[in-house]
């Protein structure tokens, strides 16, 4: 079974929309490590690493995901899972940007993916099994 390590980064504490990815994700079959709201960087990485998960999915409401997501690449390189998958979605910018520059700065902090506000978990289901999956 495949691990994604979920959460809310920085100040963010939209406790619901993270809930509704927890259960989704659930019944298409990943085991699912929910570190909540309100969590650092190294909340993640620790998660990650002390379940072995093959994913970190990463979601932002209040719009300082740029800021609060900056790093988090060089960080798990440091800690040993440089390979891991990197999401992140949810409003992850401050104001309204298009999404493809706010796309381009994620890919570029060594995200593999980043979702625009709105999208809802079920759209992104396909894509998360197909990345976890395409080596089988």
């Amino acid at each position: 079974m495949k691990k994604i390590v979920i959460g809310v980064i920085g100040a963010d504490v939209h406790a619901v929309g993270n809930k509704i990815i927890e259960y989704t994700l659930k019944a298409e079959g990943f085991e699912v490590i929910n570190i909540g709201v309100l969590s650092s960087q190294e909340d993640f990485i620790n998660a990650a690493i002390e379940s072995a998960a093959d994913m970190i999915l990463v979601s932002s409401l209040y719009g300082h995901g740029e800021m609060d997501c900056r790093g988090l690449r060089e960080k798990c390189v440091e800690a040993g899972i440089g390979d891991i998958i990197l999401y992140v979605g949810g409003n992850i910018v401050v104001g309204k940007q298009e999404f493809k520059d706010v796309e381009k700065r994620f890919l570029d902090m060594g995200f593999d993916r980043a979702f625009p506000p709105n999208t809802p978990i079920e759209k992104i289901v396909p894509i998360i099994k197909a990345e976890l999956y395409k080596n089988e």
